[in-house]
């Protein structure tokens, strides 16, 4: 969630910090602030409550100048969103200051013990408390002697209970930033002769491309020599240094209005790129590599759990229908916050897929660890490549969306989908449920969605004039059937988080189960009522959701129907048609969302909210 920014080197360390703090603005947060030394034998600090520009301002009226520093944008947790309890947080002797991500659990505990020991405090939050028992392990030995920081850090990390990722750095070691991290995600940027620490990607890839991941329980002494890493009992360890291939550019507006309506127009590429080099148009053949499961393994398996949260969940239910109907195994679906705590049923010969688009999301990777404990493979559906259920996976297919700043998730779904149908083929194919031609012809049609994407995008204006009419609707409800049940739950969601509009998915099917007595004149009612025309069961499910949407329009509803190109008999029925190009029932979601999409987004915009950055959300919720 918060955003971590850190800097050794031989530039001024401010703007550097700043501009990587503007590039994590999609993660949330409510306040910021910045701690800098190097200029003399003091640490300066600067914070300010909402928005960079109040941080900026701060900084304009009282100047900082250092070579070496950190910052954070804060998302509250403990204590209120002020400037007295933004980050960076010191310890009592002014000399060490800390940023912090997570929760740490038993601070009150701690900070009992601390101020029976003569520590005074100043701030609500749980992270005064990290300073404070920093502070404790370096000063006050007893013994005359002074640890190093890192010592002192490491003996920190052990007194807390919590998730946490931490940047720390004292006016006593000038030119060194110690980081650790337990949970929340933390990387290190390795530059020419300059060094960095940030909590995601973005915020360093304008001055380097060469980074590592931490794992839980690594501890980073980055200083202007380089970079020394350990676990938190000192042992040295090594980690992989990843080429980040990334165009900074990508992750700029490219003059587009907001993030969010520049990726919507990506997802053609994105589709593409997740496609690429991963299916024999000749052969029919499937290729996924990453894969440390064997075709053995999945022909054994009985049973596809899928795990994921908020959007990646929807994913996860749609890809769900691919696999049942194209590999014949059943498959179920789970929120990760709830499946971790129900003591899940699961075996060795159970393959647990888990959906996150940052591979950071906290639920998720605990439901990943509990999956492993009880014997299951774990395959990753992501899209940052060395996150941490990508190194935890036996297996992980890559969603090539490119960096996703907007909160609402746009592209990073499409490409899920994306992925979820080529591991269905690919399951079909092992356990050959499925023959190389109907394969060959599955993705065919693949192949064929990106070119149809783009046609979707040419019609936006249709969106937009939708959007006029609707802007203050107070409710929306969207219904699906099938598989267009779950692209029902993602249109509401993209909905009420930009727009702040009620939104809710319902199955078309449950209707006279409740939802019909909400059906009057003021509420838009979204019906997903696409057909495949070449498939049996598509048909009647599409005249089961006519019935439906004729159920709502009995009932005075207003009905914005989306449908197939050339399927004339809905604009009889509906109030108002947006039209996707045909495709198979299992490919459907990934062009209905695209409308859905673009309707939320040109509601939010003329209801004034800020797209990118919705209220009370977070891009990546690295704590529970």
């Amino acid at each position: 969630m918060c955003g971590i920014v850190g800097y050794v080197g031989k530039k001024q360390v401010v703007p550097i910090i700043l501009e990587g703090l503007r590039r994590l603005e999609y993660r949330g947060y409510d306040s910021a602030g910045i701690a800098v030394a190097g200029n003399g034998d003091k640490l300066q600090i600067r914070r300010a409550e909402g928005k960079l520009r109040n941080l900026e301002e701060a900084i304009r009226l009282k100047p900082l100048e250092g070579s070496y520093g950190i910052g954070h944008t804060r998302w509250a947790t403990h204590g209120r969103p002020t400037e007295e309890n933004a980050h960076p947080h010191r310890d009592c002797t002014g000399k060490i200051v800390v940023v912090h991500n997570g929760i740490v659990e038993n601070y009150l505990s701690l900070k009992k013990k601390l101020i029976e020991e003569g520590h005074k405090f100043s701030t609500e939050t749980d992270t005064e408390v990290i300073a404070h028992l920093i502070e404790k392990h370096l000063y006050k030995t007893g013994n005359g002697h002074h640890p190093h920081l890192e010592e002192a850090v490491r003996k920190t990390v052990k007194e807390l209970s919590g998730v946490f990722a931490l940047a720390v750095i004292s006016v006593d070691e000038p030119n060194k930033i110690v980081a650790a991290r337990n949970g929340p995600p933390l990387v290190v940027g390795l530059g020419n002769d300059e060094y960095f620490v940030a909590s995601d990607v973005p915020a360093i890839l304008y001055h380097t491309r060469d980074i590592f991941f931490l794992a839980d329980g690594d501890l980073a002494v980055v200083t202007a020599n380089g970079v020394q890493l350990t676990d938190f009992d000192g042992k040295p360890l090594k980690r992989q240094v990843q080429h980040v291939t990334w165009d900074p550019i990508m992750a700029e507006k490219g003059g587009f209005k907001h993030f969010m309506l520049k990726e919507i127009y990506e997802q053609p590429r994105a589709v593409r790129d997740t496609t690429l080099g991963r299916i024999s148009l000749d052969t029919g053949h499937i290729f996924l590599d990453e894969m440390q499961i064997s075709e053995a393994e999945f022909r054994a398996a009985k049973k596809v759990n899928i795990v994921a949260c908020g959007t990646s969940w929807h994913a996860g239910q749609a890809g769900k229908f691919m696999i049942e109907s194209f590999a014949r195994v059943p498959v179920e679906v789970d929120y990760a916050s709830e499946w971790r705590y129900r003591d899940p049923i699961v075996s060795p010969d159970t393959i647990t897929l888990v959906i996150s688009q940052s591979g950071e999301t906290a639920d998720t990777i605990a439901a990943q660890r509990e999956a492993k404990a009880k014997g299951s493979k774990t395959l990753a559906v992501c899209n940052v490549v060395g996150s941490m259920i990508t190194r935890e996976a036996a297996g992980t297919i890559y969603t090539h969306a490119g960096p996703e700043i907007g909160v609402a998730s746009t592209k990073a779904f499409t490409c899920q989908l994306t992925a979820l149908y080529l591991f269905a083929l690919y399951l079909a194919q092992v356990r050959g449920a499925m023959t190389a031609e109907q394969t060959r012809k599955a993705a065919q049609e693949l192949t064929l969605i990106p070119g149809k994407l783009e046609n979707i995008l040419t019609h936006d204006e249709a969106c937009e004039d939708l959007a006029k009419r609707f802007q203050r609707a107070q409710d929306f409800l969207f219904l699906g059937r099938g598989i267009h049940y779950p692209i029902a739950l993602e249109g509401a969601l993209k909905l009420k988080e930009i727009s702040y509009i009620h939104a809710e998915g319902y199955p078309a099917g449950e209707m006279k189960h409740g939802p019909n007595a909400l059906i009057d004149e003021n509420l838009p009612v979204v019906i997903l009522a696409t057909r495949d025309v070449n498939d049996p069961d598509s048909m009647v499910r599409y005249e089961k959701t006519m019935s439906n949407l004729k159920e709502v329009k009995a009932r005075s509803g207003v009905v914005i129907a989306l449908a197939t190109e050339g399927d004339e008999e809905i604009k009889e029925a509906a109030d108002h048609v947006l039209y996707v190009p045909a495709a198979p029932e299992e490919l459907s979601p990934t062009l209905e969302i695209v409308p859905l999409q673009l309707l939320a987004y040109h509601i939010a915009v003329r209801r004034g909210c800020d797209v990118d950055q919705p209220r009370n959300l977070a891009k990546s919720v690295t704590v529970e």
